[in-house]
């Protein structure tokens, strides 16, 4: 599960503000294999991480953070990690998330969570308003030429953010809107798969885009997909993949990772020529203690054919400073 986008000072919520600033936390949950091989409360069975970052754009400065811990599969045994079986309640490390139902009807729900790293932390209440977006196929969502290759995939875009921001020990009240992704599956990629490019974007008249790609090491596509819903509307046009064409325009090289990344896109979905700008260049996360890997991530501009700004949201690269590795 991940929620990230845009965060303004509560007295100035506006968008373009000189104060905004992105943020983004994702948990993982994987399955070791070892429940069997290893009986007991104390084997490792899931293993539970997370990653977090806030972006500030004005001095296109980007903190991130990350937490690991192995944990039993078993609630009631959460001294460090938890994942709740029944419902999205997640804690690792100190970290959290959790959604917590408020009324009987679909917007009634909102989401928590709580993140502390280095030189940053938030507390953040995240309220729908608008019904949850199933990808795909009524939620299946496929990432490959082989039907194995899919993914249970749902989203709730423009999520009315508020809550503290806390940036060297300085404390503030913000207010934004957030992307919420959760995503499960029992195969990750392809095997000629090297990584992927993904976009999910808040239009600023209420609409909801989504694209990606899963790309060979030649860096030809070998899957796509996405879906676009309108604003008022409850069903996405569900894009397929012949539909979905990713073009960089321009590119960036880490100077830490010596990956060298797009961080402009021209993409092509049946919601028209758009193109993809990232807000800075250096948005690169680290996980060498959690996972290893390292991709970009980062708050991105999106703009339709005039060159006209319509919406903001998060880009996310895999695989271009060494082989996706999970």
């Amino acid at each position: 599960m991940a929620e990230s986008q845009t965060l303004a000072p509560a007295a100035s919520p506006d968008p373009g503000a000189p104060g905004l600033i992105g943020f983004q936390v994702t948990f993982f949950r994987s399955r070791t294999g070892l429940a069997d091989a290893l009986p007991g409360r104390f084997a490792p069975r899931q293993i539970l991480f997370a990653h977090a970052a806030v972006s500030e754009i004005g001095p296109q400065r980007h903190r991130h953070a990350e937490r690991i811990a192995r944990w039993s599969g078993d609630p009631r045994h959460s001294a460090l990690a938890r994942a709740a079986l029944d419902d999205a309640d997640l804690a690792l490390g100190g970290w959290t998330l959790q959604r917590q139902a408020t009324g009987a009807g679909p917007l009634q729900a909102r989401w928590t969570t709580r993140v502390d790293g280095d030189g940053f932390d938030f507390a953040l209440q995240m309220a729908r308003t608008q019904p949850v977006l199933l990808q795909g196929e009524a939620g299946f969502s496929r990432k490959g030429p082989d039907a194995s290759q899919a993914s249970h995939y749902l989203s709730e875009p423009h999520l009315a953010v508020r809550g503290r921001l806390g940036l060297d020990g300085r404390a503030q009240a913000v207010v934004g809107r957030a992307w919420l992704d959760h995503e499960w599956s029992d195969e990750l990629l392809h095997p000629q798969a090297v990584g992927w490019d993904w976009i999910g974007m808040m239009l600023d008249d209420g609409a909801a885009l989504t694209a990606f790609r899963l790309r060979r090491a030649d860096g030809s596509a070998l899957w796509a997909g996405g879906s676009l819903r309108r604003s008022g509307e409850t069903a996405p046009r569900t894009f397929g993949p012949d539909e979905v064409r990713f073009e960089p325009v321009r590119w960036w090289s880490s100077p830490s990772s010596g990956g060298r990344y797009p961080v402009a896109w021209r993409v092509d979905t049946p919601a028209g020529p758009l193109r993809v700008e990232a807000l800075f260049d250096a948005q690169e996360m680290h996980s060498r203690g959690a996972t290893g890997t390292i991709y970009w991530e980062g708050l991105s501009s999106l703009h339709d054919a005039s060159g006209r700004r319509i919406g903001m949201g998060y880009l996310e690269m895999t695989g271009y400073a060494g082989l996706l590795e999970i």
